[in-house]
């Protein structure tokens, strides 16, 4: 891989006032890109501090979908800290990772993740889901930088990160597109049309990720449409698949590795995850979906996650 420790990018983008002051230390944008992260102790700080982020911003909002974002935030702290080359004072860097949120209704952790970053500020986490606001419920490209592609309907990411991937798999510093689905999302049919296509151009540069915490809006996956086994309906179709806990940083960073280094094909990752995970009030209940929480339970899930009320 590049040592992308050693790459500058210029000036001149519409996001070049913003500074980090999160997880990767302050920097501006003359700076080399931040080492990555692959401690697992630094990055389960950082997944518990962005939990409390993700429950305080929904809650203040009062609206947005706890379950979903909470699983995912492993596996989002891993790409972003661990794994991605990016770099948040030029979101358009010809030579970045991509990132399609596929299920666009887990959009408070990719919130969470991009002011951690610096893409967008902490005082932008206080206006989600509010008129004019660069956070919307669900990820728009043409407001909120480093933002990929616009999402929220459901089936449609695979194809759009395939797209993507195809386009720019001959570049220089192979730059790589990584794409997060939802279990219950595998039910859209235009998800297995983008993954018969990117089987058969062996987009090397692809990888999905399922979050494949077994919840979906009504109930369990299994009785609504099963979708299992997603590894070998994937396999059928000429990807790489690899099943992990999609808790286990070491398990989530081996799948990476083992992508990045698969160069005939195309690689799904089935993540097995907890909705909810990190707040026992939350984990494994379909009812916490798309539901608030009211004072007192954000009370309750703060002092579990170690965190006081006023975490933004």
């Amino acid at each position: 891989m590049p040592d992308i420790e050693k790459i500058q990018t210029n000036s001149g983008q519409k996001n070049s006032d913003r500074t980090n002051s999160g997880a990767t230390g302050s920097y501006s944008q003359s700076q080399p890109l931040p080492k990555r992260i692959r401690d697992p102790d630094k990055l389960c700080e950082l997944a518990r501090e962005l939990r409390v982020t993700i429950l305080t911003m929904i809650h203040r909002a009062g609206s947005g979908h706890i379950g979903g974002s909470l699983s995912c935030t492993d596996i989002l702290t891993c790409l972003y800290f661990g794994e991605m080359r990016h770099y948040p004072f030029r979101a358009d860097w010809p030579a970045r990772d991509r990132f399609v949120l596929s299920k666009g209704h887990a959009a408070p952790a990719l919130y969470a993740i991009l002011a951690r970053c610096g893409y967008i500020t902490s005082q932008d986490l206080l206006h989600l889901r509010r008129l004019e606001s660069i956070l919307q419920g669900h990820p728009d490209s043409r407001r909120c930088p480093g933002v990929e592609a616009s999402s929220g309907s459901l089936g449609q990411g695979l194809s759009i990160a395939h797209g993507m991937a195809l386009a720019i798999r001959n570049q220089p510093m192979s730059p790589r597109v990584y794409v997060l689905l939802g279990d219950g999302e595998l039910q859209e049919g235009q998800i297995w049309e983008a993954a018969m296509s990117a089987g058969h151009y062996r987009t090397h540069n692809l990888c999905a990720i399922v979050d494949a915490n077994g919840l979906q809006l009504d109930g369990p996956v299994r009785d609504i449409m099963n979708v299992e086994p997603i590894d070998d309906k994937f396999t059928a179709f000429g990807w790489n698949a690899i099943d992990i806990d999609g808790h286990d940083t070491q398990q989530i960073f081996q799948a990476l590795d083992e992508a990045r280094d698969c160069q005939d094909r195309p690689t799904v990752i089935v993540a097995r995850t907890v909705k909810g995970k990190g707040v026992s009030l939350f984990e494994n209940k379909v009812a916490w979906h798309g539901k608030v929480p009211n004072d007192e339970q954000l009370r309750l899930a703060l002092e579990e996650l170690g965190a006081a009320r006023d975490a933004i």
